[in-house]
Parts: structure tokens; sequence; C-alpha cells
């Protein structure tokens, strides 16, 4: 069976754009993304960056669920510290009811923000391992039948059936999703030291589920396709860009692609962005074909969720068109 390729989005609002702007590209992405047969949509949750237009993310899964028709529409992933399990139970369920059977729920645990924003979504910034295992139990514990009695309830919410996901980008997302069953999607895209050990051990310790009775592992990839290997790196400097200012503790919206990133970072900055870009996927369609062939057989990934933050929207239509075109590498054992 052919490895579904899916797609994960963060409204990316460009230099000299706005944040409608930005929201009005993701429908039509998502459209192309439709047509061009994807498996499914993701928005991420985050906040306070001036690049990034998908905070409000249940709102942002509802405009894109709603102007599609078949394509799985959910989160990449909503950060569960930042809320009650209730509150996104009802959020998630109401997106169900609207949209059935084509609702996502992928949870994470980092803030997606900096620690001051952190503190203005969440007030108490005490977290720990075991209280992000017991929201994600709390919350799938709404989607089910209500217990006799059971005073607190998610309308709508009980008895729908929403699958979850854990996202991680290290050992503990692992752990939790082996733990309960669930989906395990790892966040290759930007981290991708823990890739092989978190795979290695929730495929190890996976314990079987209402929801899922064998390990199913989605891996991200950072993927820019174009007609020429030049412009495809030229397009992807946006991204090198955009991460090279958050390191300096500076966020911007997605900068128009230079030439030559030696002009803008020095050396260990390039080598720090190559590093966290390890996996990514950038050249012509022969190129990236090869090398996401090589790295879905290393992982023995179920599916690949990719992204592609590129500042010109009819150039990001283009690398997603040829992207699909690629696709069909059949699951490793």
């Amino acid at each position: 069976m052919a490895i579904p390729f899916s797609i994960l989005d963060l409204a990316p609002i460009v230099e000299g754009g706005t944040a409608a702007s930005a929201l009005q590209n993701t429908l039509d992405f998502a459209r192309h993304a439709e047509r061009y047969g994807y498996h499914r949509y993701w928005l991420a949750e985050h906040h306070n960056m001036p690049g990034v237009a998908s905070a409000a993310t249940a709102i942002l899964i509802a405009h894109v669920a709603g102007g599609t028709r078949s394509i799985r529409v959910g989160s990449g992933g909503i950060m569960l510290p930042n809320h009650a399990p209730l509150i996104v139970a009802e959020q998630f369920g109401t997106l169900e009811t609207l949209y059935p059977g084509r609702i996502d729920l992928g949870l994470g645990r980092a803030p997606g923000t900096d620690r001051l924003t952190s503190r203005a979504l969440r007030r108490d910034l005490e977290t720990n391992a075991e209280a992000f295992a017991e929201d994600v139990q709390e919350l799938r514990h709404f989607f089910e039948a209500a217990d006799p009695g059971q005073a607190v309830r998610a309308i709508p919410g009980a008895r729908l059936k929403v699958p979850l996901f854990i996202l991680g980008s290290s050992v503990f997302g692992a752990s939790v999703a082996a733990m309960l069953g669930l989906p395990f999607a790892f966040a290759s895209h930007f981290a991708p030291d823990a890739l092989k050990a978190a795979l290695d051990l929730y495929r190890a310790r996976f314990k079987p589920s209402r929801q899922l009775e064998r390990p199913y592992v989605m891996v991200a990839a950072n993927v820019v396709v174009a007609e020429r290997e030049a412009e495809a790196r030229r397009l992807f400097t946006s991204l090198q860009q955009m991460s090279l200012y958050t390191l300096r503790g500076s966020p911007v919206a997605l900068p128009q692609p230079v030439d030559d990133l030696k002009r803008v970072a020095s050396a260990a900055e390039i080598e720090a962005i190559n590093h966290m870009f390890t996996y990514s996927f950038v050249g012509t369609p022969e190129t990236v074909t090869s090398e996401l062939q090589a790295f879905l057989k290393m992982t023995r990934a179920d599916e690949l969720i990719l992204s592609n933050p590129i500042f010109d929207h009819t150039a990001r239509l283009r690398s997603l068109e040829l992207t699909a075109l690629i696709r069909g590498f059949e699951r490793s054992g």
C-alpha cells in the first residue's frame, strides 16, 4: 500500500503581507491539496509569532473544512497544556459534528510560543509528563459515552469518534503515544536528533487501544520542489531566514527569498539551521523523489506530513503539485 502524503500548515504571513491574505491563501492551498489527492491537512497552534496566522487553530480548522469537501482536516497540533481538556473536547466535538468523519485532533505538550506568552496563555507554567498524559486521557474520556451520573460532559463531544494523535520531538511524546495506544507524529522537520530513538521506543512499547491496534508513525519533513534545483534552493531560503531570526530572538514574517544565505547569516548560524533542517528535501522532482524514498525507508513511516512555507503563493502551489506527482512509495516492513 502506498504511503499517504499530508500537509502541515502554519498559515504563513509573508513579509509585507497580512493575516487576512495568509488565511485566504491557506484555504486556497488546502483546496489544491485536496484536488491533488493529499490525505489530510493539519494546522499548527503557535502564538505571538509575526509569521504565523494559525493561533486560533480550531477556528481555522473550521474555515478549511468548510471550504473543502473530502480531505481530512485537523491540528498538528493543539498544545494541550494551553487549554482545559473539556474546552478542546467541545471545540473538536463541534467540528466533528459540523464535518463528520473528517476531523483529526493532534496533541502536543510544547507551548508553541515563548515563555512570556506562555504565561499569558496558561497563567501557570508548571507542567510535567504525568499531567500531559492525564490530560490526554481526560480528553479521550470526553469523546466516549458518558458514564451513569457523570456530572461534566462535552456537548457536543460524547460518543463522537474524533481520532487522537500524539505529536512530539523527543522520546517523551513517543512514550505517551505508546502507552495510550495512539498514532505518533514526529516533528523531524525541525527536530532531527531524537527521530530514531523516538520511533524505536514507540514501536517497542506500543499498547493496542480501542482506536489503534498497531503502531502508526507519521514523520514530518520540509519539502520544496521546483523545476530547477537552484530555484528550489532559493525558495527554501525564506524558511531558513525565518528560523534564523527566531534563533536570534527576533521573530519575523516569512521573508522574501535571497540568492545567497551567507549575506544574512554567519557560518555558525547556517550550520545550526542546516542541522535543524536535516530532514528537508529541496530540489527538482527527481532529486526529491530519491531523497524522500530513502527517508521513508529509513523511518518505516506509515505516513509523510510535509511542510513547505514558501514566500510566493504561486510557487508554493507549484511545489505542492510537483510533490503530489512523486507519491506512490510503498510502505516498508
